[in-house]
């Protein structure tokens, strides 16, 4: 990831809560003004949905502030530059409305938020001290939460737009998790440029250790994969988006904490997986 500054230089703890916050910041700022733009263009319907979105960011602004008072921090430290690339509008901003969905906000949030997610766990991998991987981990799993809330969202929207109420089991996890791995294999195989190469290979063999460790004790959970048209098999990073999908329900429904436990940490490798599958296919 490319940052205006590398995330292992944080300071304080108090310096991580105030970047933080300004990233959530530039989030609430960035969907208030396409909310304004929407209602300029007399679509209050898309209005609606970023003001949706700014009220969801500023939910985690005001927790990132209760976080930042209760250690009795009275005033935001000075914050380093925010990293590059984390909240982007896709061209939401100069896209004329009538080309714009409800669906396509979601998702241009929801990879806002995986980026974010990215970004806190490449903190935490690298922190100087065990005070700032606590706390960047911390913000990782909210985050993470943060996704989940939106992919439903964006579901919802997917299925009123279309009229549609797709609900097909189209493989067992580890069915899919295998159709994944081989998908992954085949753009390794093809792929010229040695770092993104060992990157597939990589997320190839995290594929592999979840199909195994669904063989060796599947999970209890939401009976369908997700609610996805059989053509998404023939896309990886379609079937890396429903695994998603999946994997964060199980997180949030699975009756055993060990199954949510899983659920949640194979949506974590797999959010990076799409960071690199999305460069292969249209999104």
């Amino acid at each position: 990831m490319s940052t205006t500054r590398e995330p292992w230089k944080l300071a304080s703890l108090a310096e991580l809560l105030a970047l933080a916050a300004r990233m959530e910041q530039e989030a609430i700022d960035g969907y208030l003004d396409l909310s304004r733009r929407m209602e300029s263009l007399e679509r209050p319907d898309l209005a609606r949905v970023f003001d949706t979105l700014v009220a969801e960011e500023l939910s985690h602004l005001s927790k990132v502030d209760e976080w930042r008072q209760g250690l009795g921090f009275s005033t935001p430290s000075q914050a380093p530059e925010s990293p590059n690339e984390l909240f982007e509008d896709e061209g939401v901003g100069i896209v004329s409305p009538d080309l714009l969905s409800a669906y396509r906000a979601f998702s241009m949030a929801v990879r806002n938020e995986e980026r974010a997610f990215v970004f806190w766990t490449y903190v935490s991998a690298h922190a100087h001290s065990e005070e700032i991987r606590e706390a960047a981990e911390r913000m990782a799993r909210e985050e993470l939460g943060h996704v989940a809330t939106l992919r439903r969202e964006r579901r919802r929207a997917f299925h009123t737009e279309r009229g549609l109420n797709i609900d097909v089991t189209i493989g067992s996890l580890p069915d899919l998790e295998r159709k994944l791995k081989h998908h992954l294999d085949t753009l390794a195989a093809s792929e010229t440029e040695a770092g993104k190469e060992t990157a597939l290979r990589s997320f190839s063999r995290q594929a592999e250790l979840r199909l195994a460790s669904l063989v060796g004790a599947p999970l209890e959970g939401p009976a369908s994969p997700a609610s996805f048209p059989r053509s998404a098999l023939g896309s990886p990073l379609a079937l890396g988006e429903m695994l998603v999908d999946y994997y964060l329900n199980l997180g949030s429904q699975a009756k055993q904490d060990l199954d949510a436990s899983r659920g949640r940490a194979f949506a974590a490798e797999l959010i990076h997986c799409l960071g690199v599958l999305r460069g292969y296919s249209p999104t």
